[in-house]
């Protein structure tokens, strides 16, 4: 596991040597979003019955930010790796598939929770209540870190130059999460749009993470979980293909 442990660890330093970019202004692009959209709808919209607009953007906004840092995070480094040709001395150890996965997989979580720990401390103060349900929470900031955190290792070993990634991030990560119920109910949508809701996962792990603040939310959290850790155990598996036969890395 020496391997691993020096990977992991790795990672873990590259994101934070630069914490002032990749920790501290995705949580001030969090805050603006609460005062920009709590300060426009806090009046006119309730999304739950009992809970202000104003707690009810905080658990999206936290996990939002928690998905799209861990994706960031693996994709980021595996992209900056094969370009600048470094990915040899990753593949030159003995390195299991599995320990190159966890290593990654592990570093984005850490990068997700400590980014979404920070969203949390700045935004809690707007009226967020106690938690009515920690493990769920804990469950689904976990999960949804994972689950991004495995699409951004796959995306990392497709993409062969920064272009290819940031279109993949601009047209599938940012549609995903932005329409995913972080600013709104989607009980409140069209029939139409409701059901399309339902096919996007990252509504099950913003749903299943508010679930644990409120108590409430649009599904089933048990539905939620079993969308979320399903959808984790596919990319994992897919994640570890791509790994175990050198795809863009050894060819």
């Amino acid at each position: 596991m020496h391997g691993f442990m020096t990977l992991f660890k790795k990672e873990i330093l590259r994101f934070w040597k630069v914490a002032f970019q990749t920790v501290m202004a995705p949580v001030l692009t969090a805050l603006l979003y609460q005062l920009i959209f709590s300060h426009v709808l806090s009046q006119h919209v309730e999304a739950y019955p009992g809970v202000s607009y104003t707690a009810f953007l905080i658990p999206g906004l936290v996990m939002m930010s928690m998905a799209q840092n861990a994706f960031a995070n693996s994709s980021s480094s595996l992209i900056q790796s094969k370009i600048t040709g470094n990915i040899v001395f990753l593949l030159l150890p003995p390195l299991t598939a599995l320990e190159f996965f966890g290593a990654y997989l592990l570093a984005a979580i850490v990068r997700g929770l400590v980014v979404g720990a920070g969203v949390l401390a700045v935004t809690a103060w707007f009226g967020l209540p106690l938690p009515s349900h920690p493990l769920w929470i804990l469950a689904f900031a976990a999960l949804g870190c994972g689950v991004l955190g495995t699409l951004g290792i796959v995306a990392g070993i497709w993409a062969d130059k920064f272009d290819q990634l940031a279109a993949f991030q601009n047209f599938i990560i940012m549609p995903l999460t932005f329409l995913s119920g972080v600013f709104y109910s989607i009980n409140s949508l069209p029939p139409l749009w409701k059901t399309v809701s339902h096919l996007n996962p990252v509504f099950y792990m913003i749903d299943g993470f508010r679930y644990g603040f409120f108590g409430q939310g649009d599904v089933s959290p048990w539905l939620s979980l079993a969308v979320v850790g399903g959808s984790f155990a596919a990319l994992a598996s897919w994640s570890l293909y791509l790994i175990g036969s050198g795809y863009k890395l050894r060819q």
